[in-house]
């Protein structure tokens, strides 16, 4: 059964810097789309970042560019996403996700959640001073 788990949450200033991990199990990130997204109360879980390792091509939501950045280890079955200059708004619920079926652009399964096929159980990131 494939799985997928998230780590490296937590609270963060204004201006720091976070590293999530997602580690999978049960599939390989050859064979498979991984997304970060991010949900908050009240609001529709938005993606944050995707990437297909085989390809090895990524794909970011407009408000991270130049902020974050996603990258696999397959020897390591990870995918990290580096968050630097961390707002306020970037405070919410994070998930890892995979498509491992991927008959959909990488762009397209990063802004439509509904197309992921495995979730993880989300990590929280608060970034407040």
């Amino acid at each position: 059964q494939p799985q997928l788990v998230e780590s490296g949450g937590g609270l963060v200033q204004p201006g720091g810097s976070l590293r999530l991990s997602c580690t999978i199990s049960g599939f390989t990130l050859d064979h498979s789309y991984i997304g970060w997204f991010r949900q908050v109360p009240g609001k529709e879980r938005e993606g944050v970042s995707c990437i297909s390792s085989s390809h090895g091509s990524t794909h970011y939501t407009d408000s991270v560019k130049g902020r974050f950045t996603i990258s696999g280890d397959n020897a390591k079955n990870t995918v990290y996403l580096q968050m630097n200059s961390l707002k306020p708004e970037d405070t919410a619920r994070y998930y890892c996700a995979a498509d491992i079926v991927r008959i959909h652009t990488l762009q397209a399964i990063c802004v439509q959640p509904r197309l992921m096929d495995y979730w993880g159980q989300g990590i929280q990131v608060t970034v407040s001073s």
